[in-house]
């Protein structure tokens, strides 16, 4: 085998997925493997593939399809790898097949498939069974979570330093990266699969976390993006459900980073300490990324979720009582079996109220493995697809409206690229990364990862427009 082995790696779905990724890389480099991208004939392309639901599971199978056409070898690692197991590598031959519990060893088994010597794939099962049950229970347990590093001490007792103990590798650069608290969720909402190939609940130790934003710092990052399948969850299996509100204080003081961002709040476990925390702490930005997956009290029991429009419209205005310009989104989930026409006009109604910066809507599809498959009430595919159309045009022109609201105001923006002389392009604080759309700026003399302060001058659609302000005045130039 010759000593150059190199690599591409393919990141789908999430961001929880591209710090698994960033993790790959890190072992991948530590254990000799070049990376390079995927136009330059890599011996293996590795595909992070994305199982969420059928256009993600589709849009994998392409890629890995797609990397099989150009020559080299192909492994599909992820959640959709994770899930299948064995069921993948039977039906889509062209690839290779590696759970989770491989990556500790990832450079091996590359080094496998460079040699001809095929992997065993896993067969699928419920990850939830690999922890226990009780939550406090979890932190002796010897399973690999992706994305989940615990610093290692040195032969003399000392702490090695981050970098050497996670083998994290970069691989988008920029000012902003994501940093994972937490994975797996203890929650059983009817139409999620998610637990089962990610496990349950478990979070990293704050110590942990402190440190890979310390080493994100030293590597330029300027706002770190915490990212979970339940952040609200977070510290419960630590002893500690107020872990969240006293880790983001901490956080906000790591010298380098100037933002701190909080992804996928559970709207039932919003306690009033870490709105606090999330409205009044310097450096950590007033950002409700709210799952609220519905408004109708009714079908959000069928869900089996809590909540309903009035406490929603509440939880807002708790939010807005102490910072208005703070940044809400969320999901929504149309179609779900038995929604009656009542239940649809009551979620049109929450979103007419709610003035959400950012909306994503999904029709309901069957998941295998999950209780709502095997639901009564089913809607015809035509009534789905109606409802998500309606949903969908009514989300833009809110978010239009949302964003018409913030003319005037002052914001702050991370500049994250330069279009051209004069013109930059960057997030306010109320924009997270990809999701929230983005901030067109105006000023002089710029430089990506500077945080500027500036006046909203129009919207185009979610989008805004504004202009730098006047660094001796305060104001936004002429």
């Amino acid at each position: 085998m010759s000593s150059r082995r190199t690599v591409s790696l393919v990141t789908l779905g999430c961001a929880r997925n591209e710090v698994d990724s960033e993790e790959l890389a890190g072992r991948l480099a530590a254990g000799g493997w070049e990376l390079v991208d995927g136009d330059t004939g890599a011996d293996v392309t590795l595909v992070n593939t994305c199982g969420f639901i059928d256009a993600a599971k589709q849009d994998s199978i392409n890629t890995l399809l797609e990397a099989a056409e150009n020559g080299g070898k192909v492994v599909a690692a992820g959640c959709m790898a994770e899930r299948y197991g064995s069921e993948l590598a039977e039906a889509l031959p062209e690839a290779q097949v590696l759970g989770f519990d491989d990556y500790t060893a990832i450079t091996d088994r590359l080094d496998d498939v460079l040699s001809g010597r095929p992997l065993v794939p896993h067969t699928p099962r419920d990850r939830r069974t690999l922890l226990p049950i009780s939550p406090v229970e979890r932190g002796g347990a010897s399973v690999h979570v992706p994305g989940h590093f615990a610093d290692s001490a040195g032969a003399d007792g000392t702490e090695l330093p981050y970098r050497s103990a996670v083998p994290r590798r970069r691989l988008t650069g920029g000012p902003v990266a994501n940093l994972k608290i937490s994975s797996g969720c203890d929650r059983r909402c009817t139409f999620c699969a998610i637990p089962t190939f990610r496990g349950a609940h478990i979070s990293r130790r704050p110590e942990e976390v402190l440190h890979e934003a310390e080493w994100l710092a030293s590597e330029g990052v300027r706002e770190i993006f915490l990212v979970s399948e339940n952040s609200t969850s977070y510290g419960k299996d630590l002893g500690d459900v107020r872990a969240l509100e006293k880790l983001l204080p901490r956080l906000a003081e790591v010298e380098g980073l100037d933002r701190i961002r909080v992804s996928y709040l559970q709207p039932a476990e919003v306690r009033p300490g870490l709105i606090d925390v999330l409205t009044g702490t310097p450096g950590v930005v007033p950002y409700f990324d709210l799952s609220f997956q519905h408004a109708s009290g009714t079908l959000l029991r069928r869900m089996r979720r809590f909540g309903d429009r009035e406490r929603f419209l509440e939880l807002l205005g708790t939010v807005r009582s102490r910072v208005p310009e703070a940044g809400a989104r969320s999901n929504f989930i149309v179609g779900f079996p038995g929604e009656t026409e009542a239940e649809f006009e009551d979620l049109v109604a929450f979103l007419e109220e709610a003035r959400l910066d950012a909306i994503g809507v999904f029709g309901y599809s069957d998941e295998e493995g999950t209780e709502a498959a095997g639901h009564e009430g089913k809607l015809p595919e035509e009534v789905v697809e109606e409802r998500l159309e309606r949903l969908n045009r009514l989300a833009e022109e809110l978010m239009a409206q949302r964003a018409e609201e913030r003319v005037g105001e002052e914001v702050t923006v991370l500049v994250e690229s330069v279009l051209e002389e004069g013109a930059y392009e960057g997030r306010s604080d109320h924009q997270a990364p990809e999701v929230d759309g983005s901030t067109i700026l105006y000023g002089e003399d710029l430089a990506v990862g500077d945080l500027v302060r500036a006046t909203v001058l129009q919207s185009v659609g979610a989008d805004l427009v504004a202009e730098q302000e006047d660094p001796q005045s305060g104001e936004a130039g002429e």
